[in-house]
């Protein structure tokens, strides 16, 4: 009986990558020049924090960011901006939560719209992911059309085929 996972995981390669792409793209432009900009993450608590000199350089960084993100295959929806907020001297920093694996709301948002449409698809929740299974694999790649159309606020992978 086919099967499948839908997650929703972030590839922290590509995000390293997107890092690394942004501060180079810092190091290139001129009124980036002799102003502190830090980029750190952490992975255990999936966040992001920025620094820059200012509100106006966050937001040029936040925007070097996604265009990074965006290029590297990485969807805005996996990233929670997060306020910009005053630091010492001046300076401003901001956190980003990443998101990573299915909330229980879009997991049974997910269920029920594979229960609603009427095709013989199981879904089973297993904590973060979402168990596709169907005696066809052509109703499971319908569904997974649907679930791409559907517009959750998160990213959805699909992991694990087994047919």
């Amino acid at each position: 009986m086919p099967s499948i996972d839908v997650v929703s995981r972030i590839n922290f390669a590509e995000l390293d990558n997107a890092i690394n792409n942004t501060l180079k793209a810092v190091a290139a432009r001129f009124d980036f020049r002799n102003s502190p900009i830090e980029i750190t993450v952490d992975r255990k608590e999936k966040k992001i924090k920025m620094a820059a000199a200012d509100d106006g350089k966050m937001k040029g960084l936040q925007e070097m960011f996604t265009h990074a993100a965006v290029k590297r295959g990485i969807e805005l929806k996996s990233f929670d901006f997060g306020d910009i907020e005053a630091a010492r001297h001046g300076e401003s920093k901001r956190e980003i939560k990443l998101r990573e694996g299915l909330t229980s709301e879009n997991a049974k948002a997910i269920s029920k719209m594979v229960k609603e449409s009427k095709l013989k698809v199981q879904a089973s929740i297993q904590g973060d992911e979402v168990r596709l299974s169907s005696k066809s694999i052509d109703e499971i790649r319908t569904v997974m059309a649907m679930l791409d159309k559907a517009g959750l606020d998160q990213p959805l992978q699909y992991v694990n085929m087994k047919s």
